[in-house]
């Protein structure tokens, strides 16, 4: 199937059988989200995979108990880094260097322009700006699940702060932003598992703008 078969296959699952999702289609799909773009490539958010059931039991009570959390294979939560750092942007810079083979001396600019905007941020306008970013791999995530025929649901429904506490993720420098199951759709108990895809029509949804 193509990309946009596989975009009308895909719907946010509600129910899940619990089966596990092998590990070749969980590393595909952990590698896209790896790959997604970010603004400056600077990636400033962590992808925790929790896969252990007592885990995401603990997880599921802040977060409204939906039932996807414990039938899920996986459950992926995506954390943006805050604070920001001029640490992480040396080492961003560090690997960059190390990579490409070049010396850090010719990223100096690169590194100046992402400081700058850490330091004209505050650290929540920093923090809202990492957690822009932790979409793009989100959406990249589904569409990859979508791929290998993986059902995938992305959520807000949580209480972060709960969840941050939970996980210890204040102490590890991260705050959660969303949160996306990974399993096989329970189609008996589904009631949206063989229901229509709605979306708005193109021609209503797409503008074009000419400025003349």
């Amino acid at each position: 199937m193509g990309l946009l078969q596989d975009l009308q296959w895909r719907y946010a699952t509600k129910r899940m059988t619990g089966a596990k999702v092998p590990q070749d289609k969980l590393d595909t799909i952990l590698e896209a989200i790896r790959l997604s773009p970010s603004s400056m490539g600077f990636q400033p958010y962590t992808v925790l995979v929790v896969e252990d059931l007592e885990t995401r039991k603990k997880i599921q009570a802040v977060a409204f108990q939906q039932p996807q959390i414990v039938e899920a294979s996986h459950l992926l939560i995506f954390a943006a880094w805050d604070p920001l750092s001029t640490q992480q942007v040396q080492a961003y810079m560090q690997q960059i260097a190390d990579e490409r083979g070049v010396s850090m001396d010719t990223l100096a600019g690169f590194a100046g322009s992402i400081n700058n905007m850490i330091s004209n941020g505050t650290p929540e306008e920093n923090f809202h700006w990492a957690a822009k970013q932790t979409y793009i791999g989100l959406g990249i995530g589904l569409a990859a699940a979508a791929s290998e025929k993986v059902d995938a649901t992305p959520m807000e429904g949580f209480m972060p702060a709960a969840l941050d506490e939970l996980l210890g993720l204040k102490e590890k420098g991260l705050r959660s932003v969303s949160l996306m199951t990974l399993g096989f759709r329970d189609t008996a108990n589904d009631p949206l598992a063989n229901a229509k895809k709605v979306r708005r029509p193109k021609e209503n949804f797409f503008q074009e703008i000419v400025l003349s």
